[in-house]
């Protein structure tokens, strides 16, 4: 019953996340560099979030992948800030939902911990691949497209890794 209520809360959470980062635009247009960086940063955010919800739950696999995340997160956040200061962006930055979707690892224990750990990451991973993808069908700074082109198999491959050990749990 947990695993259900997670999942409801992520497709919530990736809802409003979807909302915040610009991928859902009522013209149908791709989204901005704007975008997609701030996308990128509530992403890393999350990323950094499931490192901290490790802390008291975790296992030595789950606190090893959270850490692993996070710091991948951090190093994409470094590029990610080069890349706004040469294009002068100004990301907005808004609350994410991601803390909902990390609410119920903390209240859960042992395997249903893990399952949910797993599970909580593939909607925020499918929302920054979907945010990726839109832009690079028009993208407006070469420097951003090419970043983006170079994340999307590594967060392709992260969520593909995420799904087989969910479904392995």
């Amino acid at each position: 019953m947990r695993v259900l209520v997670a999942i409801v809360l992520m497709f919530i959470s990736t809802a409003a996340l979807a909302d915040n980062t610009g991928e859902q635009r009522p013209d149908g247009r791709a989204p901005t560099a704007t975008d997609v960086i701030s996308g990128l940063y509530a992403f890393s955010r999350f990323q950094q979030g499931l490192l901290e919800s490790t802390d008291l739950k975790g296992n030595a696999e789950v606190k090893n992948l959270a850490a692993l995340r996070a710091e991948e997160a951090a190093k994409r956040d470094k590029t990610l800030k080069e890349i706004q200061a040469a294009i002068g962006a100004e990301p907005h930055v808004g609350k994410t939902a991601a803390g909902a979707s990390l609410a119920e690892p903390d209240s859960s224990e042992g395997p249903a911990y893990i399952r949910t750990f797993y599970a909580a990451q593939i909607p925020e991973y499918e929302t920054a691949i979907t945010l990726l993808e839109r832009y690079l069908k028009g993208p407006d700074n070469a420097t951003l497209a090419a970043f983006a082109r170079e994340q999307l198999p590594v967060l392709r491959a992260q969520v593909k890794d995420a799904e087989r050990t969910m479904a392995d749990k």
